[in-house]
């Protein structure tokens, strides 16, 4: 879903500095100084924009609770008036430790289960995205060191950076826009597949995500377990003939197996946002399989597909696909009738093996015959793969370049 922008993104321009093990230029954000007061935020003698606290002297309580594998505490107290929640980076940092303990426990539960489905032998490469005050990045760095496993971050705030530099020395931080990241580079550099986990803000939190799936498409990202509001997580994990089914159910059902692990309420960050978050596991199937799901249908051809009926969801699959057809066969109309008409085309083979090995989205793959009377939320992921395949007849998927396209990152 769109989330409206309180204030307007700023141009980032890049610097480079000294820090422990900080890589990559850093970039920072530049506002235009106002005496300007909204929601709870100020804004400084400097131009940043920071919370105004109710109560400057409260200090988060500290809570410690134990799992299997995780022993977490609430967010670490801040310097106190050096490191306020920006909303320029739309932070709001975890305070409580339970919750912390929760959202690491199921990150470990994702990656294990990604790996052991690829390869058992294979060790873990976490990588958090914006790790703010620190709040899941001091139980990572211990977890991690237990499991054996890399770690490193991804981190604009320079703020962060040093809190981060003076707890944890040896760890390594990326200087960077989490949006300017190059996750298959990263992934070759570490030696295999990255485990995402993050605490996303809420304004890119679509824009992080399309970029995690096109890194999928390299074999860059097996899993990322990541808080974002509530109601995307509801779209991404929505079942067909809801309200909450879209263009990112469709998409993240087709690239992931996803989970929403649980609901979070605002009181557990600092500041408390005005809505509930979730924490959702997506479960990335990699190149292999889901070139076998796409049977043939071209990625940026279903994007093509999912925006012409999903920006008119009240017409039925044959009024909103008019024009796009239109487009791609010149104004033929009755090429256009023609295709309107058409049954479906007979399932790919490779979705066939997999329907036979009881494959769940296989399984719901088979488009119906009176397919151009629904409506785009009455169709799974794998109904809009074969519709796409319906639509544009493109049979050419198994090669490198096509597999490779993007689908969601614009």
């Amino acid at each position: 879903m769109k989330v409206k922008l309180v204030l307007s993104l700023v141009t980032l321009a890049f610097e480079g500095i000294a820090s422990f093990q900080v890589t990559s230029p850093a970039t920072t954000c530049r506002t235009q100084k106002s005496n300007t007061k909204l929601l709870g935020w100020i804004q400084d003698n400097k131009g940043e924009w920071e919370w105004e606290e109710d109560d400057p002297t409260y200090v988060a309580p500290v809570s410690v609770i134990e799992t299997t594998e995780v022993k977490a505490i609430a967010t670490p107290t801040l310097p106190k008036g050096t490191f306020r929640p920006k909303q320029s980076l739309g932070q709001n940092f975890l305070r409580d430790g339970n919750t912390v303990a929760k959202i690491i426990k199921a990150f470990v539960k994702d990656a294990k289960k990604t790996i052991t489905e690829n390869d058992s032998s294979d060790q873990m490469r976490a990588i958090e995205l914006g790790p703010g005050a620190g709040a899941l990045t001091d139980t990572l760095v211990r977890t991690m060191k237990e499991l054996d496993a890399s770690f490193q971050c991804i981190e604009i705030d320079s703020r962060s950076i040093e809190l981060l530099g003076d707890k944890h020395p040896a760890l390594r931080v990326h200087h960077m826009d989490v949006m300017q990241a190059d996750y298959p580079e990263m992934a070759e550099k570490a030696g295999g597949p990255l485990s995402i986990i993050g605490n996303l803000p809420y304004y890119i939190t679509s824009q992080i995500l399309f970029a995690l799936a096109d890194a999928s498409h390299f074999n860059a990202v097996r899993s990322a377990t990541v808080t974002m509001q509530y109601e995307v997580g509801q779209r991404i994990v929505a079942k067909t003939s809801t309200k909450d089914y879209g263009i990112l159910s469709v998409v993240f059902q087709l690239y992931a197996d996803c989970k929403m692990h649980f609901k979070i309420p605002p009181t557990v960050f600092y500041p408390a946002p005005k809505v509930d978050s979730a924490l959702i596991g997506l479960h990335f199937v990699g190149p292999n399989k889901l070139r076998d799901r796409l049977s043939g249908a071209h990625p940026m051809e279903l994007r093509r597909v999912l925006t012409a009926t999903f920006q008119q969801r009240r017409k039925t699959v044959r009024n909103s696909l008019k024009k796009l057809l239109m487009e791609i066969h010149s104004g033929d109309k009755e090429m256009v009738a023609s295709i309107l008409d058409l049954d479906p085309l007979p399932l790919s083979e490779k979705t066939l093996e997999a329907r036979e090995r009881g494959d769940e989205f296989a399984m719901t793959q088979e488009l119906p015959n009176d397919w151009a009377t629904k409506r785009p939320e009455q169709l799974s992921a794998g109904q809009f793969v074969e519709l796409t395949r319906l639509v544009f007849h493109s049979d050419d998927y198994g090669n490198d370049d096509v597999a490779n396209e993007p689908l969601g990152r614009k």
